[in-house]
């Protein structure tokens, strides 16, 4: 009867009580178990199974290159980096508000890192979410123009809770990726939450995208609702005796 049962439970694909049928059946010939109980316990394995199933698929798909989180991040390094801040971040409530989030500092000063960690806790919340290189966000969107997959494109993208564009800086871009970019940020607005990092402040920005009255309605949608984060601190990429003798000189 039980390899029956677990055939029966496999064929439905309700693999977390199949992992357990033999034991939680043992126990309660042990114990007296009620039918209730028992039930009660299969459920609740068969639902965790999903929940952890669930969690990797979205960590999956959501191609995010690092392991990095926010528990490992060196804010003790880092003194251009509000502590506070972050922590309240990282309840999340920025993306309940349809909020984005734009770290702006030199190179190695953590807002990749940051953001990363941002977007695992949102993963780990049941959001979805993706991460994307911006300048390989922006060839794809170019890709996507000649084949006309670019309207597809843009609904997947602005299916994500949070969408992270890493490194927005100095990019080699086309007039069509522009267009293409600004129409993505556009759908997003006051709908989903994206997290842009970038060496670039504001103002900086007209010299990336060449496009005034563009780069005038961007802001003014992405600064709308908007946090930005300016971190003036040390690269996290100096070796420590070189920050120390940074300091003391």
């Amino acid at each position: 009867m039980r390899e029956k049962i677990n055939e029966m439970l496999i064929k439905l694909r309700l693999r977390g009580m199949a992992e357990i049928l033999d034991q939680e059946l043992d126990r309660a010939e042990r114990e007296a178990t009620t039918y209730d109980e028992l039930l009660s316990r299969l459920l609740r394995q068969e639902y965790g199974y999903r929940q952890e199933r669930s969690l990797a698929y979205r960590i999956t798909k959501a191609k995010i290159p690092w392991d990095w989180t926010l528990k490992t991040f060196p804010f003790d390094k880092q003194p251009g980096i509000s502590r506070a801040q972050i922590q309240a971040l990282s309840k999340l409530t920025f993306i309940e508000r349809k909020e984005n989030i734009v770290f702006i500092g030199n190179p190695g000063t953590g807002k990749s890192g940051l953001a990363t960690g941002l977007l695992r806790n949102a993963l780990l919340a049941g959001h979805s979410g993706r991460f994307y290189n911006a300048q390989d966000l922006l060839d794809q969107l170019y890709a996507s123009l000649a084949d006309r997959t670019t309207p597809k494109l843009l609904r997947r993208l602005c299916r994500y809770d949070i969408l992270h564009i890493d490194e927005l800086g100095y990019l080699t871009l086309r007039p069509e990726q522009v267009n293409a970019f600004f129409k993505l940020m556009g759908e997003r607005y006051g709908k989903k939450s994206t997290i842009i990092t970038t060496n670039l402040d504001y103002p900086e920005w007209y010299d990336l995208f060449q496009k005034k009255s563009l780069v005038d309605a961007l802001l003014d949608r992405l600064k709308h609702h908007c946090i930005t984060i300016r971190i003036n601190g040390p690269s996290l990429r100096v070796p420590n005796e070189q920050q120390e003798q940074n300091t003391t000189t």
